[in-house]
């Protein structure tokens, strides 16, 4: 264990640095897991942190304690701080007072998709990108593919919405969706509010990458333009139509009604 009392020492300035800045979260290629919850999932899913970091009062919290049992039996490096200084990092109010720093992890993106995807173009919203993903997860989905304008999917914020379910995604950053859509051998579909073939009449048993867009302009009309089939989630007119993620809900799940019909 190695305690930090100056908020000038090398290791300090570097968490901060993680907590507040993206550019640093690339250079580094590491990033902040806080909460009993993103903690416990990393453990279970990935395994060892680089590093905890828990602050003096944390130890106080049962669930807190048994963390740093668990970490400790890898062992795992640890980072004790002074509230204060821990309140510093935290993007969490009246949080627990633990972290994890953890590898980012870098995953080259196929040529080609072949299975189930989500495609996620400009998603700008760290809130909305974390849901989707959560969303992703628990209808089964495994790949998600991010444009390089999305906003990041290990961000804070991010990781936060998406409580966990990264770990049970593979996540392509960065990704050229043209290419992909260009080499697809399954089925694109884009949900527009210009279609006139719902989703409920789409036949959703075959592989399907699903192609969502940005919060305020939807998908561009350069992607909608290649090979993807265009379909409406049915809704009342007089309504604004739907978020982004709960666009995504809507169509994940009925793809999963679908499969659960054909066993």
């Amino acid at each position: 264990m190695k305690e930090i009392s100056s908020s000038h020492n090398d290791t300090y300035k570097n968490l901060k640095q993680l907590a507040s800045s993206a550019k640093h979260r690339r250079r580094e290629g590491k990033t902040l897991l806080e909460g009993i919850h993103l903690c416990e999932s990393y453990l279970q899913h990935v395994g060892q942190p680089l590093i905890y970091v828990y602050s003096h009062s944390a130890v106080e919290n049962d669930e807190v304690a048994q963390l740093m049992d668990a970490c400790d039996e890898l062992p795992t490096p640890s980072v004790l701080l002074s509230d204060s200084h821990y309140r510093a990092l935290s993007s969490v109010e009246n949080g627990p007072g633990i972290l994890f720093v953890v590898a980012t992890p870098d995953v080259a993106s196929p040529a080609k998709l072949r299975t189930n995807a989500l495609l996620l173009e400009d998603i700008q919203d760290p809130g909305n990108m974390g849901t989707i993903l959560r969303t992703a997860a628990a209808a089964g989905i495994t790949e998600v593919y991010a444009s390089s304008a999305s906003a990041s999917a290990w961000s804070p914020k991010t990781l936060r919405a998406g409580m966990g379910a990264h770990f049970a995604l593979t996540i392509y950053e960065n990704c050229d969706l043209s290419d992909l859509i260009a080499n697809s051998t399954t089925q694109v579909l884009a949900t527009s509010l210009e279609a006139t073939e719902s989703i409920y009449g789409i036949d959703l048993s075959q592989p399907t990458a699903w192609l969502f867009g940005n919060e305020g302009q939807g998908v561009s009309r350069e992607l909608l333009a290649l090979d993807v089939k265009k379909v409406i989630i049915p809704q009342n007119p007089h309504v604004e139509s739907l978020n982004v993620a709960a666009a995504t809900a809507v169509c994940l799940f009925e793809q999963a009604r679908q499969a659960n019909q054909q066993k």
